[in-house]
């Protein structure tokens, strides 16, 4: 990937903050934060974007939330029974709970946030199958009616990546294809509408209602305790840029420095550098299978059987090996169902992949790599795909834009000449992807599905199977076979497995691990 360099960052970024950073007063009461894209898309139920995932943690709480074992822990409730056999649960919310409008969270918010969730979230759907109804009790207690048990339920509810985030009842009922605009939680911190700039800065402020609970922090759930009144994140896309303002102090905390300017930042005495979530991500390829080329699977097996993870990992995370590793898997690795590499899926060989397209039928059509020149963990992975895929003989064009174009653009259906695409990257925590229930990666559901829409009944029984199995075996069984399938007929080509090392300035204590960039428990020396 093509960088800047330091001093050329370091002369566009003299004049990024220098006032308030000369003047000093703004750290009593803020922390600047850059997070690893531009927050594009603000509704954490519309998108699956990390960064609006993040986003959402902030403004918004859940009724459940899991914690550093990825178990799901009360957060908005104060209880539940689970009754009649398990088709029926009671939940019961906190007292005192507050939305930022001053309006007291209820159990209508509850229902009608959760029934919009069940339409967007993969974890969500299987939930809305099973739905028989809901039932307001009082302000602070709703049933939910099964038709058959869900002994997950918790789990989905509070998982940590797009969770059921509560907004009040007028919002939830926007329809689940439209995003919510007007940002109203009942968080920790209050998004601040008349300062926000899309590519440039967002800005949250403590919302003094807020109950934190009383357990510690851990993960998504116990105490979100915001000990800043105001946190500012500020919007820089160059990675060198980025960096002299974290030197010079102008930032407290960079989420994603790149590779190539971690040494760089080593050089700092004032700057610390660290995983704080070891198990890491997996970087993948996502093919669009409504249109051609794609819709042939035989091409999208010549894609699969090219991916060279090295490159890729090289290319996106540095030559630090220690920082990555292949997984030729959809389960990644540390998971409760990865079994190992399956190279005779992903033999990564060039020459194999050029013989397997000639036979595949390809009739030259044209492949569109969307991709972000704004986003350093992504971006590289489209200029690798672009590279590997000329040689076995595709027809490539990479649309390099930034990173809210892409995420908007990968919602069209239509071919690649009406504003369509072929080929779209990303990254997602290993955890996340971990279960059948959880992984966006594996299901077949077509078009309700996620972007790519693979369409596969038997993916989606398999499904049904582990989530419903008798016991343990039952659900190795079935999740391996359906990492298997999903991994022949190429829904997702798995690029490799990395740890990120987040920077931040050494005055800040409390920097929070295992877990996503939240801000709970910071503060300053």
């Amino acid at each position: 990937m093509d960088r800047r360099t330091l001093l050329k960052g370091a002369a566009a970024g003299a004049g990024l903050i220098a006032a308030p950073a000369l003047a000093q007063d703004w750290r009593a009461s803020t922390m600047r934060f850059i997070p690893q894209a531009n927050l594009s898309s603000l509704d954490p139920i519309w998108t699956t974007a990390t960064v609006t995932n993040n986003h959402g943690y902030y403004v918004y709480d859940t009724l459940y939330g899991a914690d550093m074992d990825f178990k799901p822990q009360p957060q908005m409730a104060e209880s539940h029974e689970v009754l009649d056999n398990g088709l029926r649960w009671r939940f019961k919310l906190r007292a005192g709970l507050k939305f930022h409008d001053g309006e007291a969270v209820r159990s209508a918010d509850c229902i009608a946030s959760i029934m919009r969730w069940t339409q967007r979230d993969a974890f969500g759907q299987l939930v809305g199958r099973v739905v028989e109804g809901w039932q307001v009790i009082d302000d602070r207690t709703f049933d939910l009616r099964l038709k058959r048990a869900f002994p997950l339920l918790l789990d989905a509810l509070g998982k940590p990546d797009t969770p059921a985030f509560i907004m009040p009842e007028r919002h939830a009922k926007t329809e689940a294809t439209r995003q919510v605009t007007e940002m109203i939680g009942s968080g920790p911190y209050r998004f601040v509408q008349g300062e926000f700039n899309s590519g440039s800065r967002v800005v949250y402020e403590k919302f003094a209602d807020y109950v934190p609970r009383s357990e510690a922090a851990s993960r998504g759930a116990g105490a979100k305790v915001a000990h800043f009144p105001r946190i500012e994140w500020h919007i820089i896309p160059d990675p060198s840029t980025a960096a002299n303002a974290l030197v010079r102090g102008e930032i407290d905390w960079w989420e994603r420095p790149p590779a190539d300017l971690q040494p760089l930042l080593a050089r700092s005495r004032d700057v610390v550098r660290e995983v704080i979530d070891a198990s890491g991500r997996i970087a993948i390829m996502r093919l669009n299978h409504l249109q051609a080329p794609f819709n042939n699977i035989k091409v999208r097996q010549a894609v699969r059987m090219a991916a060279m993870q090295e490159d890729y990992m090289r290319g996106s995370q540095g030559n630090d090996p220690s920082a990555w590793q292949l997984c030729r898997s959809l389960w990644p690795r540390g998971t409760a169902y990865y079994s190992g590499e399956q190279e005779d899926l992903m033999p990564q060989s060039i020459a194999k992949a050029a013989e397997a397209l000639k036979a595949s039928g390809y009739g030259g059509e044209k492949v569109v790599i969307i991709n972000p020149t704004d986003f350093p963990d992504i971006g590289p992975l489209g200029q690798v795909s672009a590279d590997i895929l000329q040689k076995i003989g595709l027809n490539v064009e990479l649309a390099e834009t930034d990173w809210g174009t892409v995420i908007q653009r990968r919602n069209s259906r239509e071919p690649t000449d009406k504003g369509g695409w072929s080929i779209f990257h990303t990254t997602g925590p290993a955890p996340g992807w971990g279960t059948p229930a959880t992984s966006l990666l594996v299901r077949g559901q077509g078009a309700r599905g996620w972007f790519g829409w693979w369409d596969s009944p038997r993916a989606e029984a398999l499904t049904e199977e582990w989530l419903f199995a008798a016991d343990e075996a039952g659900q190795q069984k079935a999740a391996r076979e359906l990492g298997r399938l999903a991994l022949e007929e190429v829904a997702t080509v798995p690029l490799g497995q990395f740890t990120l090392k987040t920077a931040y300035r050494r005055t800040l204590t409390g920097m929070p691990h295992g877990s996503a960039p939240y801000p709970w428990s910071l503060r300053r020396a």
